[in-house]
């Protein structure tokens, strides 16, 4: 609960100096609120997000409410404004990370943690995959999961932040060479997914989804050199996407989605596989990292 309250008593500090900055600086006013009223935005924003910001730092819960169900409000708000208009992006991009912040600090003010375990149930739990015959099921599986999955994060979703990044007039400069160099990693990337994605299938019974998970403890190919050789992958894939499109947007992106699956995700993953696994994942995810890999002692057999 205290870093929740100390989330809400940094954004109260934040939303004050912001307003004073709004009526103080014509450039200020411009880029984040455009065309619209100060004095009539300011009516509303400063008692519902400043003012129950500053409750809300004070322990009073139902300001937490408030100020986050406004916050996502007033980005949803500009969000639209900024897309109909071309005006106030910078507006956007704050209350959205505003939005996430409060979203996070309220789960900590009322629950006094934040519930990732609601991420992995229902559809999304863990659960082995069906034990197939041949193992050519689950990888037919495996390369279907990989179209719907690399079409919608790494081609649909950034060309829409691409797009909104131009149109909200938030596009930063890249360097010339950002492309070439984002194409030929993005190649590299989506060959050790593809290689991950085969091994995982053929040895360990199963496929990458949280729902098929392997029936086996999978320690060939890529997998001895690095604990989530496809979650390296993918946020690497992410960020060469983003330096193909020059858009930072996509890159923040990218490194969000790490973000999320390392500290949301992957500790429910892992936890998992020491329930199936026992000592032989234990002995595992001592000798192999997470993230950087480690050059294994014996040969790779795939």
């Amino acid at each position: 609960m205290r870093w929740g309250r100390t989330y809400f008593a940094a954004q109260a500090i934040a939303g004050a100096a912001w307003w004073v900055a709004v009526f103080a600086s014509p450039l200020v006013r411009e880029v984040t609120l455009g065309g619209l009223n100060p004095i009539v935005v300011a009516a509303f924003d400063i008692p519902l997000f400043v003012g129950a910001s500053a409750l809300a730092a004070l322990g009073v819960k139902g300001a937490a409410v408030v100020s986050t169900c406004w916050t996502g409000v007033v980005a949803i708000a500009l969000a639209g404004y900024a897309t109909v208009t071309a005006e106030a992006g910078w507006g956007v991009v704050i209350m959205a990370a505003a939005a996430a912040g409060s979203a996070l600090a309220l789960c900590l003010v009322m629950l006094g943690r934040i519930p990732t375990d609601w991420m992995i149930r229902g559809p999304f739990a863990f659960r082995p995959a069906t034990v197939r015959p041949v193992a050519s099921a689950h990888v037919v599986s495996t390369f279907t999961q990989i179209a719907v999955f690399w079409g919608l994060f790494l081609v649909v979703i950034p060309l829409i932040a691409a797009v909104l990044e131009q149109r909200w007039a938030v596009a930063l400069p890249f360097p010339v060479f950002a492309g070439p160099v984002g194409v030929a990693v993005l190649v590299a990337a989506s060959a050790l997914g593809i290689w991950s994605a085969v091994v995982m299938s053929t040895l360990g019974n199963g496929t990458p989804l949280p729902s098929a998970m392997p029936n086996s403890l999978v320690i060939a190919g890529p997998y001895r050199w690095v604990r989530n050789p496809m979650a390296v992958s993918g946020i690497v894939q992410g960020v060469a996407v983003g330096l193909i499109l020059s858009s930072w947007l996509v890159v923040v992106y990218a490194v969000a989605g790490s973000l999320l699956w390392n500290y949301a995700i992957r500790p429910h993953e892992e936890a998992d596989l020491e329930r199936r696994f026992g000592a032989e994942f234990r002995r595992y995810r001592d000798a192999v990292r997470c993230w950087l890999p480690r050059v294994p002692l014996a040969p790779s057999s795939p």
